[in-house]
């Protein structure tokens, strides 16, 4: 039985279908990809799974139950979480009150949050910027802290948003590392990316998605050779590159 799996998921605004019969697996212990171009509707079907968006049709499951009705924090706790594309720290508490408030999704107790989110804060570098404010903090660090607080619910699989948009390549390579650390540790990773460094270095299956619908899936070696991939978004030179 996979962990999370959807079949026939459908999402529209007005006329615009974003997410067209789209249907997938994801295992335990996988990391999965999902990449297409921009407006492909990858982070609507990130909405859809996570509950901020009801599906217009279709079914999602995790763990063998059903995900229909449930919100945002009812999924959370049942194991699942996400970023977001744009980083929105809580200004005004510390880093380590940001990660507290994630912590506190997992565990009733402060002492217990706190020694979770202060080993997140280990776990991802930002231990020694946790008396620092939100507000304060660079991007390559918003984007470590969007990533703690999400690893502080105790995640079975987490769902990144473009995580290493705007990095220059030492951040996105110190970021990469980190991913493949967490993925060590046991959590399922499904992820959005554009840059496919990261991409290549980290999924071992990918979805491509185009104007809303599943148009290839498979393991990366297949996808950047595959001809509708390259016309819908990689492009011949990404290809050629590639060989």
């Amino acid at each position: 039985m996979s962990l999370l799996a959807a079949l026939g998921v459908s999402k529209s605004f007005g006329g615009l279908k974003a997410v067209q019969e789209v249907g997938f697996s994801l295992e335990e212990g996988e990391l999965l990809a999902l990449i297409g171009p921009n407006g492909a509707g990858k982070t609507t079907l990130f909405n859809v799974i996570s509950g901020f968006f009801r599906p217009d049709a279709g079914r999602i499951s995790f763990a063998g139950e059903s995900l229909a009705g449930l919100r945002p924090h009812d999924i959370c706790q049942r194991g699942m979480v996400r970023t977001f594309q744009v980083t929105r720290p809580f200004h005004r508490l510390t880093v380590l009150e940001n990660v507290l408030v994630g912590a506190l999704e997992r565990v009733a107790h402060r002492r217990q949050a706190l020694r979770i989110a202060e080993e997140v804060l280990d776990l991802t570098g930002l231990a020694d910027k946790a008396g620092n404010m939100g507000h304060s903090l660079t991007l390559p660090d918003r984007k470590r802290l969007e990533l703690a607080r999400a690893l502080a619910t105790g995640p079975r699989v987490l769902l990144l948003d473009e995580v290493m948009a705007g990095l220059n390549p030492t951040e996105t390579g110190r970021l990469i590392d980190l991913i493949r650390t967490i993925h060590g540790r046991g959590v399922t990773i499904f992820l959005i990316e554009h840059v496919m460094k990261a991409v290549m270095a980290l999924s071992q299956r990918i979805l491509v998605l185009n104007y809303g619908e599943l148009i290839a899936q498979g393991v990366p070696e297949e996808i950047v050779r595959d001809p509708k991939v390259i016309e819908a978004y990689l492009g011949a030179g990404y290809a050629e590159l590639e060989t």
